[in-house]
């Protein structure tokens, strides 16, 4: 058993060597059948399997933007002495990373980075993007009283400091930064999932503003705040998973 990784626009010829008797099944992105005579045949999409012997395909591309993974089953692989996977070489003008399982038939090697890889990598994105948020809210804060919004909740009739500002804005955005750690951790599709909590939770983070009985500049400003933080966290966030799933 193998995996053969298709990077955006990439190719892969058919060997027949390679794929005799091979049962293939896409296990990521889209896979497109090039016919002998050149004509694009039938897009295969993520689960689907086929046989390619005596089928008249001369290569595999990747028509989609996403990388496309197909894993190849061999009825008559062999166990090898070696526990370490094995790179093959690649075709000559192809742009394609096809990994062999030299272990047992049960293992294969998919060629994705680790996950404390990917981990380490969104936090440090996240880090970098909760840094920005903090400062770019509190700048946003810091015009806006200067502007002549006093941020003053009536309830108890004290002033929201600037530095209070930097502490929600930090705090919630460490919690998206561990709601997307988790999804790609958990979840098939994390990029998508976080997109969707992560803008029911900033609608819902404005009701205490529309609640708070301030003024309408206050409540105004509040609000824009709020956009403001998600405007960062969210497009740096989202575009990090992506980057990690595909």
């Amino acid at each position: 058993m193998w995996t053969l990784t298709l990077r955006r626009g990439a190719r892969a010829a058919v060997v027949t060597a390679e794929w005799y008797d091979a049962f293939g099944v896409v296990t990521s992105g889209r896979v497109q059948l090039e016919l002998r005579d050149g004509e694009p045949g039938p897009v295969l999409g993520r689960d689907a399997g086929f046989w390619l012997r005596g089928t008249g395909v001369r290569a595999l591309r990747n028509p989609g933007r996403r990388t496309a993974r197909v894993r190849v089953f061999t009825p008559g692989a062999v166990t090898r002495q070696s526990t370490h996977p094995v790179r093959q070489p690649h075709h000559e003008g192809d742009d394609v990373n096809s990994t062999k399982d030299t272990e047992t038939v049960a293992g294969p090697t998919t060629g994705r980075p680790s996950f404390p890889h990917r981990f380490r990598g969104l936090i440090g994105t996240g880090v970098f993007a909760t840094l920005a948020a903090m400062v770019t809210t509190t700048v946003a804060a810091a015009l806006a009283r200067a502007a002549g919004v006093d941020f003053e909740i009536p309830d108890g009739g004290e002033t929201i400091p600037l530095s209070g500002f930097t502490v929600v804005t930090g705090f919630f955005s460490v919690v998206g930064v561990v709601i997307a750690v988790a999804l790609l951790r958990w979840s098939a599709r994390p990029a998508d999932r976080f997109v969707w909590t992560a803008v029911a939770l900033s609608a819902l983070s404005l009701v205490p503003a529309l609640i708070s009985g301030a003024n309408a500049a206050t409540i105004t400003a509040l609000l824009g705040l709020h956009l403001v933080a998600a405007a960062v966290m969210i497009p740096v966030l989202t575009r990090s998973l992506r980057t990690r799933t595909n």
